[in-house]
């Protein structure tokens, strides 16, 4: 049966090959002639199937699928996936108003006809034809052109799906169990979305899952279940052999991505270079040296063949994988028995080859399939209504929407498809607004959620949710970014609030009795200046000895937030704090917060807090940690700690208040402040020194700031770099959250709460040392302490170019895998993995910043629980030192008698069980939620940074700076732009009036301008893109008359001039960026002036655009 389906698309494809140029050769009457026929055959089918219609929300799946299978559809040949996913994009810019069962004169049918046409020659998929005898369509790929009409869609008679069926759970199930499959989280390159790597853990190397066959049906971010190719099928792996300069097939504007081998090798004639790049958490693509790698398109296609891929490799039909693999591994020694073992030898063994599969089951759906945020082609729809031929402006009685008219919605995440929404059911006062004509719609945001995406499907079905407003405006856009990302907005439950205590409130007289009185003591915080949640203070006193007592006080929001409450449960969904500058979104009510928890100054406060004794050398003597009540003196902001460690505020400063600082509580001093201050910025000097000698990486990337209006608009933007008022808290924090992890991990083995950083993705690192190694930077990462010393020496080697290293600084940090938290449960058996690469250190925690991230109040209940067990411990143990018990549990020595003992683990529990530390599976539960939360938390970060930055850019107009070119190939080039600290592309292939030479034996590029070009490629639909879209050009004669010359803009050449343009608050330049002339030579690492500029908005997703800044004579 397989087989046959799979030859019956064969034969289908050849046929519609076969019939391309006689179709091409119609003439108009032939065409009329057969679309009048068309069109009787589609009123047949319509009449037959009756007046009733279907309502895909309302219907049953079974009637839903029926419909959708009637969509004119197209069977997909493996070796034209990409030309499948054209044909697509074809259909959705050209159809809109997919019209199903209205009845259509003849001029929408020859519209069809030419549609149809259209799609067969660049899509390399045949469209059946509706007829009114199904059998005699069947088949058939029929096609004639109209030059008039607008296309729309009809009943189409092929009823062929698209993707084959997925697996069954216990189908899933049972090949899980046996290896024949692997679960694994699929990806989406975000620069093309037919590419697409799925993470198998405990294997090295990301699957490629290449095409849309191949996906079948899986988005962003599903848990999928994936059959793994035979190693004949795997794709080359980068360095495998050089460029080519063949174009490639797009959809979407996302090319199909290749790319150079760095070390400059070359390719041999007709070879086609293979997908190697990995993505990172945003869907970019990582490349050691260059996040995009030096990207070259291949093939007329744009897809990657397979090694050894045979012309029968249907629907990614092939043999048995696991078959391959054992086959394959009969030379290993010591083959690994598991799967998952047997799969990383066969990588590791063939190191050139990228290894692929496709996608048999999706195990869990996406929460993303929810949170779907895009744009309605509502333009094209109406117009499509108002040459319907029905007048239904003046027609009251007729309905707007038929119960089959699709509109579609492009999503602004490029890493989801476009999406088909049943007219009907849109949102009454969407509906409304489609029947007043408002074309304004198109320009607005919508929220969408993905219903389902069948088998006779080309696209998903969506449903349309609401709309955020215009997509150029500030606020809508933050709202579409906290809906995509599952940001809870709303206000605090009552249930919540009722948990907290009344105001005002003051610790109880019973705290007192359990709890360490730190009251007199010189306590403070130093936080942002507009921070309101202070989660943490600081203390230091010298001892008689000469040792440093230092103490870090923690916010006990554990007191406050009881395990199993209303409080709890919206605590532990909310799970972290999201900042936005002017706002920010609480995990917390603002009540506990900013005030009952927050360390406000002149308040006594409960606290949580660790002592140290620490040496002149750094070393930690002594510790203790218990439950405090404390009261800051004062809340010192980072400028100010700065100010004091700079000595601009030194101890003969009489009067600080005329200084900006900010009112003293208690019977202090700023003398004892500013004293403190500076010694805790000794020590921490001294434990940041020690820690980086153990191994500890230091990433110091700049960040940028944005001034706002009062009506929350950015005005101006600056980089900034941290100072050392910042490492001094941060070095503390670190300490306290390490001795955190100690204590709980020692006390419960099975059931801590710890944050682990894997060891690098060692072929990204080695590839990123070769990198380097060809352009003369020596790097030794064989160990986190080499691999900080060597960036430190690049550094003192790149003193003269600053931009370059932080270009590496940037590129050091792509190898790295992200930080999560884990059950220490979890990895009982491999507490080798527990550790945390980038600190150097072997086990790490998060319990400073309780106000903020729910895991720290975790990890106070554990601490909580330890300290309880300790004085439940009995009296005549090992332990007992008179009438007090050691810190047998929190104390810096420690003995595993203590845990072990029957004593030890009945306190412990006894403990865990009073302050609801949760069992294994839970905690594991909560470990991987708070994962996804924090991760959403840095993406809504990310797209507000980004949208700030498309705002000012929008204000300026045109921004003239300089960049580096990171990447080259034929077809683009990637650029690292200093002044935003930003990485863009640049495509320059099909320009009109642009000529295009790549050397490749050199790695070099000349781009030339010629008078004339075609604007229309020869047997294609694709036009040139125009000039100014790879280039802004001024005129060489207004150059040197020093009159700025005229630019031609990214939508409208009049509206900007260079000379009047004011950047002096978005670049630190002190002079206008010079352009270059043509022709123009570029090399890796060339620097070149580009043109930055604010796109989208009303009209797409915002993005920022980068242009060549030339000057030529020839304009």
């Amino acid at each position: 049966m397989k087989a046959s389906v799979e030859q019956a698309v064969v034969e289908r494809v050849e046929d519609g090959d076969k019939k391309e140029k006689k179709s091409r050769r119609r003439s108009n009457r032939r065409s009329k002639q057969n679309n009048s026929n068309s069109e009787a055959a589609c009123s047949s089918v319509n009449e037959s199937q009756g007046e009733g219609g279907l309502s895909l929300a309302k219907k049953s799946p079974s009637t839903v699928k029926h419909l959708l299978s009637k969509l004119p559809g197209l069977s997909t040949h493996p070796s034209v996936e990409q030309e499948s996913a054209k044909a697509s994009h074809v259909l959705f810019n050209s159809m809109p108003p997919m019209h199903i069962n209205d009845e259509a004169d003849q001029e929408k049918v020859q519209g069809v006809a030419k549609f149809r046409s259209l799609a067969s020659h660049t899509g390399g998929r045949t469209f059946s034809k509706s007829c009114p005898d199904p059998v005699a369509c069947r088949g058939s790929s029929e096609t004639s052109s109209s030059k008039d009409s607008c296309p729309y869609q009809t009943l189409s008679c092929d009823q062929s799906k698209y993707f084959p069926p997925h697996w069954s759970v216990e189908v899933v199930d049972e090949a899980l169990e046996k290896g024949d499959v692997f679960r694994a989280l699929f990806r989406v390159n975000a620069h093309n979305r037919l590419e697409a790597y799925c993470k198998i853990d405990g294997v090295q190397t990301d699957i490629l899952i290449n095409g849309v066959a191949a996906q079948n049906r899986a988005v962003e971010g599903d848990i999928v279940a994936i059959k793994i190719d035979p190693l004949t099928f795997w794709t080359r792996m980068k360095g495998s052999f050089g460029s080519s300069n063949s174009s490639a097939v797009t959809e979407d504007g996302n090319v199909f991505q290749e790319i150079n081998d760095i070390s400059g090798d070359s390719c041999k004639s007709g070879q086609r270079l293979e997908i190697y790049s990995e993505l990172d958490d945003t869907g970019n693509p990582i490349v050691p040296g260059n996040d995009h790698g030096d990207l070259t398109t291949s093939g007329n296609s744009g897809q990657s063949k397979s090694i050894g891929q045979e012309s029968n490799h249907i629907n990614g039909y092939h043999p048995s994988a696991s078959y391959h693999l054992e086959r394959g591994s009969t030379g290993w020694q010591n083959e690994p028995e598991d799967a998952i073992g047997k799969i990383s030898l066969l990588i590791s063994s063939h190191p050139s080859k990228r290894p692929t599969g496709r996608v048999v089951s999706i195990i869990e759906r996406s929460s993303r399939r929810d949170t779907v945020v895009g744009f309605l082609s509502v333009k094209q729809w109406l117009n499509f209504k108002e040459g319907s031929g029905k007048n239904v402006k003046r027609n009251k009685n007729s309905s707007f929407f038929s119960e089959h008219e699709f509109i579609q919605l492009t999503p602004t995440d490029a890493r989801f498809p476009k999406m088909m929404i049943l007219a009907k059911d849109l949102p009454e006062g969407i509906r409304q607004r489609l029947k007043d004509f408002d074309t304004t719609l198109e320009m607005e945001l919508v929220a969408a959620r993905i219903e389902d995406w069948y088998e006779e499907s080309p696209f998903p079905y969506a449903h349309v949710l609401h709309v955020f407003g215009r997509g150029g405006e500030m606020q809508p856009n933050i709202d579409a970014i906290l809906f995509q990302n599952s940001i809870n907005c709303s206000e605090f439950s009552p249930e919540s609030i009722s948990c907290l205590p009344c105001v005002p409130w003051n610790v109880p007289p019973l705290e007192f009795q359990h709890r360490e009185d730190l009251r007199n003591k010189c306590i403070f915080t130093i936080d942002p200046s507009t921070a309101t949640d202070l989660d943490d203070a600081l203390s230091i006193e010298i001892l008689s000895t000469g040792t440093y007592r230092v103490g870090v006080h923690v916010a006990d929001v554990s007191y406050f937030v009881k395990p199993d409450t209303a409080l709890d449960s919206e605590a532990q969904s909310r799970s972290t704090t999201v900042y936005m500058l002017q706002r920010k979104l609480s995990m917390l009510p603002p009540l506990l917060s900013e005030n009952l928890g927050s360390l406000n100054p002149g308040v006594d406060r409960l606290a949580f807090s660790i002592f140290w004794n620490i040496s002149s050398s750094g070393n930690v003597i002594d510790r203790w940690i218990g439950r405090t009540v404390i009261c800051s003196c004062c809340k010192l902001s980072y400028e100010q700690a700065q100010d004091i460690i700079d000595g601009v505020l030194d101890l003969g400063t009489v009067n600080a208040s005329e200084n900006g600082f900010p009112e003293l509580h208690g019977d202090f001093e700023w003398s004892d402040v500013i004293t403190s201050i500076k010694n805790l910025n000794d020590i921490s000097r001294i434990l940041k020194e020690n820690r980086l000698k153990d191994g500890g990486l230091v990433f110091q990337n700049s960040k940028i700031l944005y001034s706002l209006d009062e009506d929350g608009i950015p005005y101006e933007s600056m980089l900034c770099q941290r100072k050392d008022s910042n490492f001094l808290v941060e070095e503390f924090m670190l300490l306290a959250n390490r001795t955190a992890a100690e204590v709980i991990a020692r006390a419960f083995p099975n059931t801590a709460l710890l944050r682990r950083h894997p060891d690098p993705n060692m072929r990204k690192l080695r590839e990123f040392e070769a990198f380097c190694s060809k352009h003369g930077l020596a790097l030794d990462t064989s160990s986190s302490g080499q691999f900080r010393k060597s960036l430190e020496q690049i550094r003192e080697t790149l003193k003269d170019d600053s931009v370059l290293f932080d270009i590496l600084i940037s590129y050091a940090t792509k190898p790295m895998q992200v930080a999560t938290y884990f059950c220490t449960g979890d990895l009982e058996n491999d507490e080798d993995d527990w550790g945390h690469y980038a600190l150097a250190l072997p086990l790490y925690t998060h319990f400073t910043s309780p106000l903020r991230r729910y895991p720290d109040i975790v990890v106070h209940r554990m601490l909580a629980a330890a300290i309880e067990a300790e004085e439940m411990y009995p009296k005549n143990s090992a332990w007992n030192q008179g009438d007090v018990v050691a810190g047998c549990f929190s104390g810096i020595s420690f003995d595993n008698e203590a845990t072990d003992s029957g004593e030890g683990r009945e306190a412990l529990s006894a403990a865990a069980s009073k302050y609801g530390v949760p069992g294994r599976e839970l905690l594991s539960d909560v470990a991987a939620y708070c994962n996804e939360r924090k991760l959403a938390s840095r993406h809504v970060n990310d797209a507000i940074d980004k949208l700030y930055m498309w705002v000012l850019l929008k204000k300026k107009q045109i921004l003239k700076t300089e960049a580096r070119v990171l990447g080259l190939g034929p077809r683009f080039m990637s650029l690292y732009i200093p002044t935003l600290a930003i990485e863009r592309r640049i495509y320059y292939d099909e320009v009109e009036g642009l000529y295009v030479e790549w050397l490749e034996n050199t790695s070099t590029l000349v781009l030339s301008l010629f008078a004339y070009r075609s604007s229309v490629r020869r047997g294609s639909l694709n036009k040139f893109r125009a000039l100014e879209d790879a280039a802004l050009i001024v005129s060489s004669y207004d150059q040197e008359a020093d009159l700025g010359g005229s630019a031609v803009g990214a939508y409208n050449s009049d509206a900007t001039e260079v000379k009047n343009l004011d950047i002096s608050q978005l670049s630190s330049q002190s002079s206008e960026v010079d352009p270059m002339v043509f022709p123009m030579t570029v090399r890796l690492l060339s620097t070149i002036p580009v043109a930055l500029h604010a796109v989208g908005g009303d009209v797409g997703p915002i993005d920022i655009g980068v242009r060549l800044y030339m000057s030529t004579y020839l304009r």
